[in-house]
């Protein structure tokens, strides 16, 4: 149920048609896209999801997404940072649910 919530939550940030920011867009979007994708990792993996099909699906969709936001979505822009910054989210979930099984044996 976690998963599916995250998940839901991750589309909708990703897609949503606007996303209205006042000012300068700083690090904290960065920090948005690490645990837009960091959070489905964990909660995949932990629910039992395939780790070769859910990583490799997240990772897939980071650099999609951003074309996806560029090329359709006429109130958004991809970004190549937030595809890194995607990236890094799932790396950042893998291994943390690897450390936190390893250091729990």
């Amino acid at each position: 149920m976690v998963f599916a919530v995250l998940v839901l939550a991750h589309l909708c940030a990703l897609y949503w048609p606007r996303v209205d920011i006042q000012g300068p867009v700083t690090w904290t979007d960065k920090v948005a896209h690490v645990l837009l994708f960091l959070l489905p990792t964990v909660a995949g993996l932990l629910a039992g999801v395939r780790p070769a099909y859910l990583v490799g699906l997240l990772a897939l969709h980071a650099p999609v997404s951003e074309l996806l936001q560029h090329y359709l979505l006429p109130n958004r822009s991809g970004d190549a940072w937030d595809a890194v910054a995607d990236l890094g989210g799932v790396v950042l979930g893998v291994t943390s649910v690897v450390v936190g099984r390893a250091l729990r044996r």
